[in-house]
Formats: structure tokens, sequence, C-alpha cells
């Protein structure tokens, strides 16, 4: 069986040359995954979902024969080493950092809501609430000293532990 057999060429491929090119597409992408790093796939920031959804747009044109597969894969590595590269100076580099990928915005500090923060992030006061019993395991926002929008997009919460623990000992000591 030739090359062009296994793999076919342009758009009329069989079942068989589809499935071919993803076999090799997934070796492929698991190079380009560590290249790229495991943050460009856990920590779901912009700078990195950019990558990820390239990536699946631009090779899954490879597995249907929209592209030619070589060119295709040279552009996906040429992303892929930008990332790494951006990542790299990034993490050297806090002004560029905050360029690329954003900073952390305080939405609740000590009993006091940013609304106007929570209004450019679409973050309500219910979102708050979640991540107060999900990240913090409490009830109600004064139970946490603050919660932050984070560049990925996360919520994160700071526990209110010297308030807990003063809590704690008046019902001890009641």
């Amino acid at each position: 069986m030739s090359v062009e057999q296994l793999f076919g060429e342009g758009r009329d491929l069989s079942a068989l040359q589809m499935s071919s090119r993803a076999f090799v597409l997934f070796f492929l992408m698991l190079v380009l995954v560590r290249v790229a790093g495991m943050r460009a796939f856990g920590r779901h920031s912009s700078f990195d979902t950019i990558i990820v959804i390239t990536l699946g747009a631009v090779l899954s044109r490879v597995v249907v024969g929209v592209s030619p597969a070589i060119p295709t894969v040279a552009a996906s590595i040429v992303f892929v080493v930008l990332h790494r590269l951006v990542a790299i100076v990034t993490a050297t580099v806090p002004a560029l950092e905050r360029l690329f990928k954003g900073r952390q915005k305080v939405l609740y500090r000590g009993g006091i809501l940013e609304l106007a923060a929570m209004r450019r992030a679409g973050i309500s006061h219910a979102d708050l609430e979640e991540a107060v019993r999900t990240k913090a395991n409490r009830l109600k926002l004064p139970d946490v000293l603050e919660i932050h929008l984070e560049s990925s997009g996360d919520l994160s919460v700071v526990d209110d532990v010297i308030g807990e623990a003063r809590r704690v000992r008046r019902a001890t000591a009641a």
C-alpha cells in the first residue's frame, strides 16, 4: 500500500485514510502538547485557551483533507513554539505578563463588593456566593476575607481563618 493510498489526497478521503491521518496527528499532538507545556491545557486562561482552540481548528483540517497536511502541521508547530516563547518571556517580564495574560481583580474585600469590577467581569452576587460555598466551604460572603477574579477566569476565595478561630473561641468560652 502506497503512502497516497494510506493517507489520501484532497477532500475525497476514505474512512481508512482519515483514520490514518488521525492516528499520525494524535502522536504529533502529543509532541506539540509536550512542547507547549501542560500549563496550556490546564490553566484555562485566555492566553492558553487560544492555543487549544487554534490547534484543534487547524489540525482538524488535515484529518478531513481540507488543507494540505505538511503546511498545516508546520503552521501548528509555529503556533505552539510562539505560545511557548511568549509563556517563557511573560514568566520573566511582569509588564508583558499583564499585557498577554491580564491580571487578577478584587471583587470582594472585607465586606465590600467591588460592583464596578463585578459588572465589567460579568460576575453576579450569586456567582460570589457560589464561590464562597464551593471554594471555602462557607455559607455567606462575610465568612471570607476576599474574592478575586483571576486572570484564568477562576474565582479564588481567601478564607477568614482568623475570624473563624475567634468565632470558635467565643463559642467554646460560652
